[in-house]
């Protein structure tokens, strides 16, 4: 184990212990009734929870990132780390989260312990809450920048397979001319990351993202974006992570930047090379690392080579 690696083991312990000791004194300071102690236990579980969060957007950001840049070195990322746990301490002893107040306005004596971190009955979000989401975006502000919309889902965007190839299909015939690849095929791959148009991601006010086929959007997209829950494979171990993806104005607008992200993309040369054969195509996308689930090209081949599809495409 190199230095840069054994300080980022320790700092990770660090992280671990401090995790546990902030959520014992703020339960201490609760019952005990001593607001001053209230009032620093939940500063330092808000710096613990603001730095949790950093941890996990940046890393839906490494994700995206180009393996060979300086910036994505060991070292580079340590000190990165090391400098966002010191903001996390600092944005919540300038208050600017506005967690900890809630938190002490909850759990006070005089105000009688609420537990308000879950969602009431009618849909509607309590104080604490609410406060848990601004500080969220504003921790995913500052690593990923400004996202239009919170609360993001996931929601049918077609009634069935049939509605999905019918509406898709025009618009893929053109896309597909510009990489020279059946269409065919990128409607099977775009079944896969929704499918079939049952888990599309949609904006918080409800607006259809239209991304069919899960790009995610990293500091180069200039356009909007949709934070959602999204299962990535870590050494081929599904994990659920938080992550921004494209969102379109339309379909085609999907398609087309599909098309884009591929041919400008160096890593997908070898995956242009083999447009003409969709099982040589998507193997060489999933090693060029487009997916994270190790078994994505077969998926995707499965559905290119199906009844199902075979049945509304003959």
């Amino acid at each position: 184990m190199d230095l840069s690696q054994a300080n980022k083991s320790q700092l990770e312990m660090s992280r671990n212990y401090h995790d546990i000791s902030s959520v014992n004194k703020l339960r201490e300071a609760a019952i005990s009734g001593d607001k001053g102690a209230l009032e620093e236990a939940a500063k330092q579980f808000e710096a613990i929870f603001v730095q949790m969060m950093l941890t996990s957007m940046r890393k839906a950001q490494d994700a995206l990132a180009d393996e060979d840049s300086p910036f994505s070195s060991e070292q580079v990322k340590f000190y990165r780390d090391m400098h966002d746990k010191q903001l996390a301490t600092d944005l919540s002893a300038q208050g600017s989260m506005g967690l900890a107040e809630i938190i002490v306005k909850q759990m006070s004596p005089d105000a009688g312990f609420m537990p308000g971190a879950a969602l009431r009955n009618d849909g509607d979000l309590s104080s604490i809450n609410r406060a848990r989401v601004h500080a969220m975006q504003r921790a995913q502000d500052y690593v990923m920048g400004p996202v239009s919309s919170t609360g993001a889902f996931k929601q049918q965007g077609f009634d069935t397979p049939a509605d999905f190839v019918e509406t898709l299909y025009p618009e893929a015939v053109s896309a597909a001319k510009e990489l020279n690849i059946d269409p065919k095929a990128l409607i099977a791959q775009a079944a896969v990351e929704t499918g079939w148009g049952k888990h599309l991601i949609h904006q918080g006010n409800g607006e259809n993202s239209h991304n069919l086929f899960g790009i995610k959007a990293d500091k180069r997209w200039q356009g909007e974006k949709a934070v959602v829950g999204t299962l990535e494979y870590v050494n081929n171990v599904p994990e659920k992570q938080q992550a921004a993806f494209r969102s379109y104005q339309s379909f085609s607008d999907s398609l087309n930047d599909y098309v884009d992200f591929i041919k400008s993309n160096p890593r997908y040369h070898q995956a242009i090379q083999n447009t003409q054969k969709p099982e040589q195509y998507f193997n060489a996308l999933q090693e060029a690392g487009y997916a994270t689930d190790p078994q994505y090209a077969n998926k995707v081949m499965s559905v290119y080579n199906g009844q199902l599809l075979g049945d509304l495409l003959p």
